[in-house]
């Protein structure tokens, strides 16, 4: 009996990891009926982390009231197991993109309180693992909300704390730790991240990711950037921590410098944690073949994005790798050289990105089907 192990991510605002990993089941089961089927839906640290993490810890997920990054409540959810101690958190379900509306996307305000406060909830329900994803931020603070929700007191030469947003750190004087959220003493934190960037310069949290948040102008990214180094010289001068050159300091605006800064954390690639908390090296041993994907795979997807994480894993026991994607863009056939065996576009032809989004589980579904079809010839008994 065949073993068909399907481990995708998610297909960015279409349909979730699971969600793939079914369509591309059913489409499958039309050719091998009674194959054993192994669906271990993936994530990179980004959108889908909670989700994947929560099957796979057989944890339960909890809602929480939190501020937002605009400084008003929000709802979010992470994925808790009490029976593990292990709480996986995205930031970006707290202080995300999405939870800011164009107009009023500014940097220079936006917080990540709310993600401290995930933080602190999940301590106080007894998590004794934190593994947090940063993607899909909306801020660019440093992480300095998120110190301030666990108790970290950031003040201006006057002794006032610091007003939420990048734009307040270059007035920050002074740190106090002593009231540090007394139960992160006997926690880990693992930083679950496929960016690499420093916190400062031209590969920066500022520079790179400062525009798509809102620093639409130069004057406003200056302002951003004066005020993450100062930040980091108050740090490095009063706790003896260097944020500046740590690679995925300015993942998240900065998030990754923070929590370098106060919590000591590990930093791995997302994937990498997936795969290990997923136990996806064990489920795979014996398959005959392994199917992944996301959205879209292009020359970039090389750098710590699932596909690629997938096929090396796989590869340890020298299972063959096809991936599916929403979109084959520049330069994909780098993958190649990476684990992936093959790959195919979803999409039937060209038909509109509506359609393509809509219809995007029936699409996945078919080509599952004929990709089955071809596997059966090429490997007939």
């Amino acid at each position: 009996m065949k073993k068909i192990v399907i481990a995708p991510d998610s297909f960015k605002e279409s349909f979730s990891a699971m969600e793939a990993a079914t369509a591309i089941e059913k489409g499958f089961k039309e050719v091998f009926p009674e194959a054993d089927y192994i669906k271990i839906p993936m994530a990179d640290g980004g959108e889908g982390t909670v989700e994947s993490l929560a099957e796979a810890l057989r944890g339960e997920l909890r809602h929480v009231t939190v501020t937002g990054p605009l400084g008003t409540p929000v709802e979010a959810v992470y994925a808790l197991s009490k029976e593990e101690g292990v709480a996986v958190i995205e930031m970006a379900s707290a202080s995300g993109l999405h939870h800011v509306p164009l107009d009023q996307r500014n940097p220079l305000i936006t917080t990540t309180y709310g993600t401290g406060e995930l933080i602190a909830d999940a301590l106080k329900e007894g998590a004794k693992r934190i593994i947090l994803g940063l993607g899909g931020s909306s801020t660019n603070d440093g992480g300095a909300g998120m110190a301030q929700a666990l108790g970290i007191r950031l003040l201006d030469s006057n002794g006032q704390d610091l007003e939420y947003g990048g734009g307040s750190l270059h007035t920050l004087a002074t740190i106090k730790t002593e009231r540090l959220h007394p139960l992160l003493s006997a926690a880990s934190i693992e930083v679950a991240s496929d960016v690499d960037n420093p916190l400062l310069g031209e590969n920066g949290a500022t520079a790179i990711y400062g525009p798509q948040k809102g620093a639409t102008t130069p004057e406003i990214r200056e302002k951003l950037e004066r005020g993450l180094t100062h930040y980091a010289a108050v740090v490095e001068r009063q706790l003896g921590i260097d944020i500046c050159h740590t690679p995925g300091a300015g993942a998240a605006g900065g998030l990754g410098a923070g929590l370098l800064a106060f919590l000591n954390p590990r930093l791995a690639s997302g994937i990498t944690l997936v795969l290990e908390l997923t136990d996806f090296e064990t489920k795979v041993k014996g398959a005959d073949l392994v199917i992944t994907g996301e959205g879209r795979l292009d020359h970039q997807s090389i750098f710590g994005k699932t596909p690629i994480g997938v096929a090396k894993a796989a590869k340890k026991t020298g299972v063959p790798v096809i991936a599916v994607a929403g979109q084959l863009g520049k330069e994909y056939q780098v993958i190649f050289k990476h684990g992936i065996d093959a790959a195919y576009s979803l999409v039937p032809g060209a038909v509109p990105l509506e359609d393509a989004m809509t219809n995007g589980l029936v699409y996945l579904e078919e080509l599952a089907r004929n990709i089955a079809v071809t596997w059966k010839l090429g490997n007939k008994e």
